[in-house]
């Protein structure tokens, strides 16, 4: 694959757009994005190139209970209504293929060489 493959646009004195074959999310800072996606107006383009873990506040242990801390509680929920608003696929807690988000994609598969994530 050339360097300018993914290059949609370009134009001078601003930043190229590129396709994205990739779009890995988790609880996080996915609030923001669909907070913005919602004041523009916006759906999300390319549900099937887009996935959501739950990644950084899942206990370690005892996934069958409730989260006990308010902040990583209100993360995991918070990305579950927004994958289930706007159709992304979700991997929640407990699910064979939720993970750490760096690794989940190329665990399954999904990120190979000369993809753009």
């Amino acid at each position: 694959m050339k360097r300018d493959d993914h290059v949609v646009r370009r134009a001078e004195g601003e930043p190229d757009l590129l396709f994205i074959d990739l779009h890995l999310l988790h609880e996080v800072t996915s609030p923001q994005a669909f907070d913005g996606l919602r004041k523009a107006g916006r759906r999300v383009r390319r549900t099937d190139l887009t996935i959501a873990t739950e990644d950084h506040n899942p206990p370690p242990l005892d996934i069958d209970k409730p989260i006990a801390d308010p902040v990583s509680r209100t993360q995991l929920e918070t990305l579950r209504k927004n994958a289930a608003e706007f159709g992304v696929r979700l991997h929640p807690l407990g699910d064979v293929e939720q993970g750490v988000v760096h690794v989940v994609g190329p665990q399954l598969g999904l990120t190979q060489p000369g993809t753009t994530v």
